[in-house]
């Protein structure tokens, strides 16, 4: 099977695109009747689908794999305990079970980046969510220790009160722009002065 157009997106790390990339090539390979699944990468496929919080197809492939391969696989396996914690919403699982597995070097890359991503969508979970929250809840929906916890929010703006062991949470200003042209002005008013008379 060639693989050469998602080796070419791990390459320039689009990793946006790995699931839709997984995918074409699964169905391209069912479609000519070539038998792929030994070879298959349902590692990559399964980060691809983490990569853009597509849960449910990461759980329509697992049901899909052949447990022959599911039990010969031991980095399939631990990929899909970071599937399971998603699932249930396990935000310290999730960085349990990357942190639990020495993985291949193949996948490393495409792993970091999901990390990071999806601490970055669990401080805007955070942010969205709270305005006070404990340094310990913090810590664990950022996969992290408080210390790191603390160095990680407080740039962001956030205040610590250490004797409640609590962060006050700043919100961030969601920039809105009202374009308005002259053509919308111009309609605005024909349609107020037509109103008017």
């Amino acid at each position: 099977m060639d693989f050469a157009r998602l080796t070419e997106a791990l390459d320039s790390k689009s990793y946006e695109n790995i699931a839709d990339i997984c995918d074409e090539l699964m169905l391209q390979a069912a479609a000519e009747g070539i038998s792929y699944q030994d070879e298959w990468p349902y590692t990559i496929h399964f980060l691809g689908y983490f990569y853009v919080d597509d849960i449910n197809s990461a759980r329509f492939l697992w049901k899909a794999i052949p447990s022959t391969i599911k039990e010969n696989r031991p980095e399939l396996v631990a990929v899909w305990k970071i599937g399971q914690k998603l699932w249930i919403r396990d935000h310290g699982g999730v960085y349990e079970a990357i942190d639990g597995f020495d993985w291949s070097q193949e996948v490393r890359g495409l792993l970091a980046a999901f990390s990071d991503l999806y601490r970055k969508r669990m401080f805007q979970l955070l942010v969205s969510a709270y305005s006070t929250i404990s340094i310990h809840d913090t810590a664990h929906f950022l996969g992290m220790n408080e210390e790191e916890a603390k160095n990680y929010v407080t740039p962001q703006g956030w205040i610590v009160d250490v004797a409640s062991q609590m962060f006050t949470v700043k919100k961030q200003q969601i920039a809105t722009e009202q374009k308005l042209d002259s053509s919308k002005l111009q309609r605005l008013t024909e349609y107020i002065f037509h109103l008017e008379h």
